[in-house]
């Protein structure tokens, strides 16, 4: 895109590191103005609807050849959209690559990219992506790479004779499962959107709508002896004892709440809307809770995703162990390496053995408890049942966790996909994929395929 002028507006939420931020901020429009491309704009973090609108309103007047909008750190994809409509240019979204510094998870921009795409492709609006470091440069135009409504056409290879069979048993044990949706997703995830009777047709699988009242409610009624032993089964994590000990209590009552509507409703997966209200009503994190479900055997999904949550049931069924549903925060195509991550929910069965599991706080709201360790090393299968650009399909990966220092804190792996990692990012950003998803350790593609098939769906690699 050969943009002369562009808008420029830099999104961010004051929930991340705003120093860091500014920063980043700060050097891709120094990046910009070395390019000899001309912005108009604020060249301030706007942190909210009403400062974006404000900005935007000034630039409905100007002739533009694009706009840009910076995504320095995670957002939720409404207010892209509403500048996409509202403003009449091109548009292209740069977000930027994070240091794996072992440390918090500062910016989280790439899922903040991959969330404004998903809903972008659904929503039929064309846009460009640019992905690097803004300290780099740029040249005289503002390179982009296009997304692509035909992206991931690509078929995986054919399951044999075993991958069918086993497709068809798991299928038939999916019939009559229910999963548990607590409270609704955030505002502005479009990947988390579900049609519960098209899940129900697909699968037999049906959806519990619980209110986070009622979890509240039964975790508020942990007795005193089930929180002591449930404290016996975290007790060995390293630091436990330095986290603050009544939202440690609180956050394990809430594994607490999540067995007893697991026993007591037949749940075999749970949806869960995990911020921010299980900090600013109940006082703790559900994250590590979520983890102990997942390692029980009832897949638990971040920010309630019940697609996502039935593609972890999926898996698990497939491989008869735990699975886990991921962000994938960041993307290396030079070293050829992805960050596969959430705050501090894996199971423990993926922890890498050669690291000890540590308790840890929220790294945005400082509360307890989040599960931290790197995964172990190993082959892993890579799915998700999609809704890319309103168009169902199962889309399926492979690849490899590595052994390498730790990216971020909370539960993280570095993986190396089996596809090129540069085809890997196209596939995922200009396909307009979902920012989650579920892993399980082991080499089930082609089951994965196989069920997808049965399902009725086209199955797809990501690439």
């Amino acid at each position: 895109m050969n943009a002369k002028r562009y808008g420029v507006l830099a999104l961010a939420r004051p929930t991340f590191d705003v120093p860091f931020a500014e920063e980043m901020a700060a050097k891709a429009f120094a990046a910009l103005d070395a390019a000899g491309i001309a912005t108009v704009g604020p060249r301030t973090l706007l942190f909210d609807a009403d400062a974006a609108r404000a900005a935007a309103a000034s630039l409905t007047s100007e002739a533009l050849d694009g706009l840009l909008l910076l995504q320095v750190t995670f957002t939720d994809a409404s207010m892209t959209l509403e500048l996409a409509r509202e403003i009449a240019a091109p548009l292209t979204i740069w977000a930027f690559p994070e240091p794996r510094t072992g440390g918090r998870l500062r910016l989280n921009s790439f899922c903040g990219l991959n969330l404004a795409g998903h809903a972008l492709g659904r929503a039929g609006v064309a846009y460009s992506y640019l992905y690097r470091d803004p300290s780099e440069p740029l040249g005289t135009v503002l390179p982009a790479n296009a997304a692509r409504a035909g992206a991931n056409a690509r078929s995986p290879a054919s399951p044999d004779e075993d991958d069918a069979a086993r497709a068809a048993h798991v299928l038939a044990g999916l019939k009559g499962r229910r999963i548990g949706l607590i409270g609704d997703h955030p505002a502005g995830f479009d990947t988390c959107r579900f049609d519960a009777a098209e899940i129900d047709r697909l699968t037999g699988i049906s959806i519990d709508r619980i209110a986070l009242g009622e979890l509240f409610a039964r975790a508020s009624r942990s007795s005193p002896e089930s929180i002591a032993e449930l404290r016996k089964d975290v007790a060995a994590l390293k630091g436990v004892e330095d986290v603050d000990q009544a939202q440690l209590d609180k956050s394990l009552s809430l594994f607490g709440g999540l067995r007893s509507l697991k026993d007591g409703n037949g749940l075999s997966a749970f949806a869960v809307r995990c911020w921010p209200e299980m900090f600013t009503e109940y006082g703790c994190a559900i994250c590590g809770p979520m983890g102990m479900m997942n390692g029980a055997g009832a897949p638990a999904a971040c920010e309630a995703d019940v697609m996502g949550a039935v593609t972890a049931l999926m898996l698990q069924e497939i491989a008869a162990q735990p699975s886990w549903l991921v962000d994938i925060v960041d993307m290396d195509p030079v070293g050829g390496t992805a960050v596969f991550w959430h705050c501090g929910s894996a199971p423990m069965a993926m922890r890498d053995p050669d690291h000890a599991a540590e308790a840890q706080i929220h790294s945005n709201r400082k509360m307890p408890l989040l599960y931290q360790f790197p995964l172990k090393p190993g082959r892993i299968t890579i799915a998700r049942l999609s809704q890319a650009r309103n168009d169902p399909h199962m889309v399926v990966a492979s690849g490899e966790v590595i052994r390498a220092p730790v990216s971020y804190t909370g539960t993280s792996g570095v993986v190396r996909f089996d596809a090129p990692m540069g085809d890997v990012l196209h596939g995922l950003i200009g396909g307009g994929y979902e920012h989650h998803v579920a892993i399980v350790y082991g080499d089930h593609a082609g089951a994965v395929a196989a069920l997808g098939r049965k399902l009725g769906l086209p199955v797809r690699a990501l690439h």
